[in-house]
């Protein structure tokens, strides 16, 4: 595996951090970030949202090393510096849903080359939430799995939903699919708006944070999504809502000031999944993680506890050395 880089100056996380390049099977370049914790009890693999990039998760890598978990984060296609679909970079692109299972095999070859801690557990946030569930579906081989505001459907009005399935349908066949959707811009969301208007964070701190990184890396940055990203995420959230949950314990967290994702398909899905918990914090946003200090210690404390829970004791592993082969 060759190195990639990684801007660990605006990650704020573990010092020790390292990314590598990591092919999918269809060839397409992805980035792959490893924060290894010195003796850990077992690794968190955490799929990103829309539009997001590995170093954003610096500081909660640092939450979760400090509770004993080596974490491994993607680029998935299309954003970070992974490999972009589109002439417009900042375009957010895919022409199916499915390939990101691609990338998230490539990001497992990199746990396994590296031979890190089993078992194996799932942090998901946001569309990282939808690709998680079909990877669950899939079979990952994870032992439990939080997710945080999961994309299980993308929230509208009913009339703007009608006309997002509409317009998004009809862009493929009227070569259209590569436009951005309508009223999104080609800017990266978290720099286009003020605190006082994002539907992120209530913590003006933690939006400064991600305002910092784009401001210092803009090639991280990208804009709206396709309207073929549209198309394909009503269609795969439709899907996986239809389908009876896996049996992999889960903990899913909802803030009660969610303006992004569609509540309504989270409490449902959870109601139907047996080995599910639905935890719903009140004042919180989108980005439960990045929420002010009391809600971080929180949810990253009860996703300790869950996955120490549902996993069966082992011997920590010592796999800096092995990073330091590589």
């Amino acid at each position: 595996m060759d190195r990639a880089p990684f801007h660990n100056d605006i990650a704020e996380g573990p010092g020790d951090a390292v990314a590598f390049w990591a092919l999918a099977p269809d060839g397409v370049r992805v980035r792959v970030a490893v924060w290894a914790a010195a003796r850990a009890r077992a690794t968190v693999l955490l799929f990103p949202g829309r539009s997001e990039y590995v170093e954003k998760y610096g500081r909660a890598a640092g939450e979760l090393v400090a509770r004993g978990f080596a974490t491994v984060a993607v680029d998935w296609r299309g954003q970070g510096l992974a490999d972009r679909l589109h002439d417009d970079p900042v375009l957010g692109h895919v022409d199916r849903f499915d390939t990101y299972q691609r990338d998230v095999a490539a990001m497992l070859d990199v746990a396994q080359a590296l031979d890190l801690p089993r078992p194996f557990h799932l942090l998901a946030h946001s569309m990282g939430g939808c690709i998680g569930l079909r990877a669950l579906h899939e079979g990952l081989d994870v032992a439990s799995a939080v997710f945080t505001a999961p994309m299980w459907g993308v929230r509208f009005s009913p009339l703007m939903r009608r006309a997002a399935w509409a317009l998004s349908a009809a862009s493929r066949p009227l070569g259209l699919d590569r436009r951005v959707t309508p009223t999104k811009g080609g800017r990266t969301y978290v720099l286009a708006c003020h605190f006082d208007d994002n539907d992120l964070t209530g913590d003006p701190e933690m939006f400064g944070y991600m305002r910092r990184q784009l401001a210092a890396r803009p090639e991280l940055a990208v804009g709206g999504p396709s309207l073929a990203w549209l198309h394909e995420a009503l269609r795969e959230t439709r899907l996986l809502t239809c389908m009876p949950p896996p049996s992999v314990p889960t903990l899913t967290y909802l803030g009660s000031d969610e303006r992004i994702v569609c509540p309504n398909a989270i409490r449902t899905l959870k109601g139907a999944w047996p080995a599910g918990t639905l935890r719903e914090i009140e004042g919180a946003r989108h980005e439960v993680m990045m929420e002010n200090a009391p809600t971080r210690t929180r949810v990253f404390d009860e996703a300790a506890a869950h996955f120490t829970r549902h996993a069966a004791p082992r011997p920590p592993l010592r796999i800096l050395d092995r990073i330091g082969q590589l």
